[in-house]
């Protein structure tokens, strides 16, 4: 993945100003930002459920961030970055799937067993249904889960990277868990199912 991103953003960046830093900058933005390329992708490709749209919008992203490089005033070129994505899709999302944004949370969910989505997942070892629930799940939840689960992101980061307050982001970490559970139980619940049609 890196390798695709230095050389798409490289490419893109010709002509387009790759000027618009000067040496020490730009070799500041190489060891503050690439290292995080893989995150950028991670998030864009969940965010948008496609491999070509997220490579799209994560080299747009790396474009805007080395563009922007000069307004970052050092701290976490992490969350920096990821803020750049996320902003990113979610301008994509309205412009290309604007559906996909209105998708509200269900509070039925919070009628739940007490297993967690973590467990249902290895107790079943299938990550393509993992994957599948997640990609289920509205945009908004998506990125609480994979910044946090699967990026490792802090609390604070992700409060950072979504602009909202750290208790938002607490709250829909937690409703979006819930879902994520909802929908990987109805899955197990409709696999023996159909398991037990075919005895």
């Amino acid at each position: 993945m890196k390798g695709w991103a230095v050389s798409s953003m490289s490419s893109g960046v010709e002509g387009k100003g790759w000027d618009v830093l000067d040496p020490q900058d730009r070799m500041r933005f190489e060891q503050l930002v690439l290292p995080h390329l893989d995150a950028a992708f991670n998030l864009s490709r969940w965010l948008l459920r496609g491999r070509a749209d997220a490579e799209d919008v994560a080299q747009e992203s790396m474009l805007r961030a080395f563009r922007f490089f000069r307004g970052f005033h050092g701290g976490d070129a992490r969350a920096w970055l990821l803020q750049i994505v996320r902003n990113t899709c979610y301008t994509w999302l309205e412009k290309n799937r604007p559906v996909d944004l209105t998708t509200e949370f269900d509070e039925e969910v919070h009628a739940l067993p007490s297993a967690t989505p973590e467990t249902l997942a290895i107790a079943g070892d299938n990550r393509e249904r993992l994957t599948r629930a997640l990609e289920e799940l509205p945009a908004r939840f998506r990125e609480v889960l994979v910044l946090r689960e699967l990026e490792g992101c802090s609390y604070k980061e992700i409060a950072a990277i979504t602009s909202a307050p750290l208790g938002t982001v607490m709250s829909a970490l937690a409703r979006a868990r819930q879902r994520l559970q909802r929908v990987l139980t109805q899955d197990e619940a409709h696999k023996r199912q159909e398991a037990g049609r075919e005895l």
